[in-house]
């Protein structure tokens, strides 16, 4: 009996808010950015949610009042990537692109899910590079 099959990548996609959002293209690209990052197995799963939703996960799972734009809730066990939950209305800041802005939150989640953080200056130039590497959108 011969091995089985790798199970690959998975990109779980729930949309649970109003904004248009171009699932298949940000969908790909969080597994292009899996990929880049050489993870070749494992399911992700992001959520687009609204203000609301975002709000409450924020206070509590971070402890940290109103909407954020991004969270993401790694798990790396049992082939399960983790959770990246947007928040596309916080991401339509005045003066934003949204499409753009979406880009680069979907691969700032997945890059918090394989561990990468900003929370010192070295830490966030190499998550920076990396996100705008992939997603093509400089951050601020």
């Amino acid at each position: 009996m011969g091995q089985p099959e790798p199970a690959g990548l998975a990109v779980l996609v729930s949309n649970r808010q109003s904004v248009d959002v171009d699932e298949d293209g940000l969908s790909s690209l969080a597994e292009r950015t899996l990929r880049e990052e050489g993870r070749a197995e494992g399911e992700l799963s992001i959520s687009f949610v609204s203000a609301t939703e975002i709000q409450a996960l924020h206070e509590r799972y971070m402890d940290e009042p109103g909407p954020t734009d991004v969270l993401a809730f790694p798990m790396d066990e049992d082939g399960l990537l983790g959770d990246v939950v947007i928040c596309p209305e916080v991401a339509a800041r005045p003066g934003s692109d949204v499409e753009q802005e979406l880009r680069l939150l979907v691969v700032h989640g997945v890059l918090h899910l394989l561990g990468y953080d900003h929370k010192d200056d070295a830490d966030r130039a190499e998550m920076w590079a990396r996100q705008e590497r992939y997603s093509g959108v400089r951050s601020p």
